[in-house]
């Protein structure tokens, strides 16, 4: 009888000092490792770049006795600036861009194009353009553009008779952006351009001729934002 008290004290005694270990497990609290999400880029604010690519596209030579097809063709580069606005997933923007431009072809045929044919040669082309892009990629930004085009339409007849006008028009066409960091971003875009009817005088073409000018252009840019 007496190892009874004895044995329940122990008892006790092992309870008593395991007690405090079971609470302090009991009272650990789970830790959550946190996780960190970047925030979306921001498309908002000025940009200037660079831009460069290559241009086709028809110039028709018509009027009286003076027909002719040719193919203006060859390189563009030159800068762009412009400004964007993000609301939401949507960008709304501005841009302008200059450039020298290479395009240029020859074609023979009837009248103030026969023999040795006429040229018609594009050596600066610019643009002023709206954007309206889609952010909701994050950093890559499709988008439609459209705008008015400009630039000078040099006409040259078979006589070697050459004259240069300023050509007003109108460009649409779409491109995709990426922003590569935080300032910088690269881009790929496509425009069709129309500068409009061109008219060869009867001093330089023998008859009153009129010559189109469209363009396919294909541009890679690089811009900066500020």
């Amino acid at each position: 009888m007496k190892r009874l008290p004895m044995t329940i004290s122990i008892g006790l005694f092992v309870a008593a000092m395991a007690a405090p270990v079971l609470a302090a497990d009991l009272s650990r609290p789970a830790y959550k490792t946190p996780v960190y999400s970047m925030p979306g880029y921001n498309w908002t604010g000025f940009y200037a770049g660079i831009n460069g690519g290559y241009g086709f596209g028809k110039s028709d030579w018509t009027g009286t006795g003076a027909t002719a097809g040719t193919s203006p063709k060859g390189a563009l580069a030159g800068g762009t600036l412009g400004y964007n606005l993000q609301t939401g997933s949507m960008v709304w923007g501005l841009e302008g861009d200059i450039d020298y431009s290479w395009m240029k072809g020859s074609a023979v045929g009837t009248g103030a194009c026969a023999g040795i044919g006429c040229e018609t040669r594009n050596s600066w082309f610019g643009t002023a353009r709206a954007r309206v892009g889609y952010a909701g990629w994050d950093r890559w930004l499709p988008y439609f553009t459209g705008g008015a085009a400009f630039g000078n339409v040099k006409t040259t007849s078979a006589a070697a008779v050459s004259e240069d006008k300023t050509r007003i028009g109108w460009t649409v066409g779409a491109g995709i952006e990426y922003a590569l960091m935080t300032n910088w971003s690269t881009k790929l875009e496509y425009l069709y351009a129309d500068l409009g009817k061109s008219d060869c005088s009867v001093a330089a073409c023998g008859t009153a001729t009129e010559v189109s000018f469209k363009a396919n252009i294909v541009r890679v840019g690089l811009n900066y934002r500020f």
